[in-house]
């Protein structure tokens, strides 16, 4: 049996993130975590940009706070990116302009030549666009790695091969029943991302509609082949993204949202074609090649803003969910206004300005 004033249900971006910043200072934490390796599901599955725009104005806040941290870790590198709009999407562009208009995210008009200047071959009505400069890669690996880390050294323990498959009260804190054994926790935080709504019912929290969704990716080799140079190239409509990776070949994605239970997500051969066809559609280069393709679940809550703070219903229960596609790039920011709010502890500078009370699981009553 373990011991812990904290035991985090989940070892992915999300769990490891909190673990790291709430470790030390004589608090015994427990990550528990369901796999035998963490960030197997969301986590090692992820697209791998930083975008300020990615997610949306609600989100905005926590990647543009997290940015700093990231940049000085040496884990973000340049890349940029392209919003293009056909007919059907120029007044999606103009939303988006209009949406992040005052919060000093970078987003510069780029018209049908500077399109083919940067995607040449580039099939007509492709007429608009939105550049955004600060749009970076993201060292996922490294990322998780180093909080992972930060979390052994302030003396987390980890607990693999672990999922939850009980929890009650018990003379004022949690007794978890876990796939490794017991553990014993004062506070519970929820951080099981596609399994959060699983781990609330068996607490007894309020109910919050965490729902997973698929997003495939696939990897493709094509001709011309792809340069290192172009930014990552996103449809305004949200129908498709991609980006150049290593050896000329293209990561594509047909930006699919399709509701799954939790599981280890797997990608459907409708999904690939459809990126494909896509792609293809843009004139910009013909697929030569797929070689290799794969899905991760992406949760949200019903706004699609995430869910920090402890639960009404639940003494003791934390969550720590609803992260979307942006846990990564956010994980930074999060991780800090979550440790203040779990902790009771002060708000770093970084955060201090962010509303928390916009992510409280209470605005869903």
């Amino acid at each position: 049996m373990i011991r812990a004033d904290i035991a985090i249900v989940g070892a992915g971006m999300a769990g490891a993130s909190l673990a790291a910043e709430v470790g030390g200072g004589g608090r015994r934490v427990a990550l528990i975590e369901a796999e035998s390796r963490p960030g197997y599901h969301a986590t090692g599955r992820s697209a791998a940009f930083w975008s300020e725009t990615y997610g949306g104005p609600a989100v905005q806040p926590l990647t543009t706070a997290s940015g700093a941290y990231l940049w000085n870790g040496g884990f973000l590198r340049d890349r940029g990116a392209l919003h293009i709009a056909d007919g059907e999407g120029a007044a999606e562009l103009a939303r988006m302009a209009a949406a992040f208009a005052g919060t000093g995210v970078a987003l510069d008009p780029v018209d049908r030549a500077g399109l083919a200047a940067v995607l040449p071959g580039l099939a007509p009505g492709w007429d608009a666009g939105l550049a955004e400069p600060t749009c970076a890669d993201i060292d996922v690996a490294a990322l998780h790695a180093d909080y992972l880390a930060r979390a052994r050294c302030a003396g987390t323990i980890l607990l693999a091969d672990a999922a939850v498959q009980a929890m009650d009260r018990e003379q004022g804190g949690w007794r978890i029943e876990t796939r490794a054994g017991p553990v014993l926790a004062d506070i519970v935080v929820n951080a099981a991302g596609a399994w959060a709504t699983d781990v609330a019912a068996m607490a007894g929290a309020r109910r919050i509609a965490i729902t997973p969704f698929r997003r495939t990716m696939v990897q493709i080799a094509i001709d011309p082949p792809a340069s290192a140079d172009p930014p990552l190239v996103i449809d305004a409509l949200g129908r498709f993204y991609f980006k150049p990776e290593a050896g000329g070949r293209l990561w594509l994605s047909p930006h699919d949202e399709v509701p799954s239970a939790p599981c280890d997500a797997a990608p459907e051969e409708i999904d690939v074609a459809v990126a494909i066809d896509r792609f293809e559609r843009l004139g910009i280069g013909r697929v030569l090649a797929r070689e290799h393709a794969w899905a991760g679940l992406r949760s949200f809550a019903p706004d699609r803003a995430p869910v920090y703070g402890f639960d009404d219903r639940a003494p003791g229960f934390f969550w720590f969910a609803g992260q979307g596609g942006f846990g990564i790039q956010t994980a930074p920011a999060a991780a800090w206004l979550g440790a203040a709010l779990l902790t009771g502890g002060a708000v770093p500078d970084a955060v201090h300005a962010i509303d928390a009370e916009r992510y409280s699981p209470a605005r869903f009553g």
